[in-house]
């Protein structure tokens, strides 16, 4: 029989501070990061780590989308598609704007493609290909430029915040992009599966068409110090760096991550915003929140690129009932 996989890294984090706590932990399925959770006559499933009977939300980003507008909170303006066909009316209400093509209800960055500007034109239709592979239903949105930062909301607050930079390579002038991959993938803390704290960056179609639309491909080879993006969206899970900006943050887009949060129903939520100052109390206009994560990953903000680690599992047993004992 084949060896099962070994448990995500953030279940593993939500089960080591488990125990410490006196929990019992048994793993109910491997395959499905499945845990539970048993103090004192009190049970708890756990699934990855983030699925707990805390939420009831309906995990669909057309409808996520709606009901933070009807709460009076920023999102980009876009449309939903089933088809090709539907879609293809619909691509000149973004002429001049870039466009981001995703499916409805996934994670972890699967099948998402944004264009800066206009070159939708030439690849959207491929983009959108690909999300209706994935899901029945994908959204063209407005893309919105700007740093993006995950909030992760656990109960009623924000407890950190990260900056996830889009994958990407610096140049020496002297090997190519895909050189510089290969190099960078040989970071130990780089690997597959969400077992560890970064994942390796990758040599796919998204990242081709992505270099394309900058002229550039696999076999260029950059100036020394230019950074290349290989990809606009900034999931960790497609070989994005994290920064850890916790202490950063403005206290008021933390306040708008837990609205955001509280207006769906979701106890524990990454909230991705485009915050241009994030330092900086937001004026008008000044951030948009563009995805709700009902599954955010814990290991990222444990584990960042760069920054401090925050133990944000200890916020999800406080949350389950499971609180540290007394000293």
């Amino acid at each position: 029989m084949p060896t099962p996989a070994p448990l995500e890294l953030s279940t593993q984090l939500l089960a080591a501070a488990a125990r410490q706590r006196g929990v019992h932990v048994e793993v109910v399925d491997t395959d499905d990061n499945f845990l539970r959770l048993t103090r004192d006559g009190r049970t708890e499933y756990v699934k990855q780590a983030t699925r707990t009977s805390a939420d009831t939300y309906i995990e669909n980003k057309e409808v996520t989308k709606r009901v933070l507008r009807d709460h009076g909170l920023p999102v980009p303006d876009g449309f939903a598609v089933r088809s090709l066909e539907e879609a293809a009316p619909l691509w000149e209400r973004f002429a001049g704007r870039g466009i981001v093509v995703k499916p409805r209800s996934t994670n972890f960055g699967q099948g998402v493609t944004l264009f800066r500007d206009e070159s939708w034109r030439e690849h959207g239709p491929a983009a959108l290909a690909r999300a209706l592979a994935l899901d029945s239903v994908a959204l063209l949105e407005e893309f919105v430029a700007g740093p993006e930062y995950r909030f992760l909301v656990v109960g009623d607050a924000v407890v950190p915040v990260l900056h996830r930079v889009p994958a990407n390579v610096t140049g020496d002038g002297g090997r190519r992009i895909r050189d510089l991959v290969e190099e960078k993938n040989r970071d130990p803390r780089r690997g597959h599966g969400y077992v560890t704290p970064l994942e390796q960056l990758r040599l796919g179609e998204t990242e081709a068409d992505y270099l394309r639309a900058q002229g550039l491909d696999f076999d260029s080879v950059p100036a020394a110090g230019q950074t290349v993006y290989l990809r606009e969206n900034s999931n960790i899970s497609t070989g994005g760096d994290s920064l850890d900006f916790t202490d950063l943050a403005h206290p008021a887009y933390k306040q708008a991550a837990v609205a955001a949060a509280r207006a769906v129903g979701a106890r524990i939520c990454g909230a991705d915003l485009i915050v241009p100052d994030i330092r900086r109390a937001p004026g008008p206009g000044a951030f948009s929140i563009i995805e709700l994560n009902f599954n955010p990953a814990l290991h990222i903000h444990d584990f960042p690129f760069s920054g401090e680690n925050r133990q944000v599992e200890n916020h999800v047993l406080d949350l389950l009932g499971f609180t540290a004992p007394a000293a």
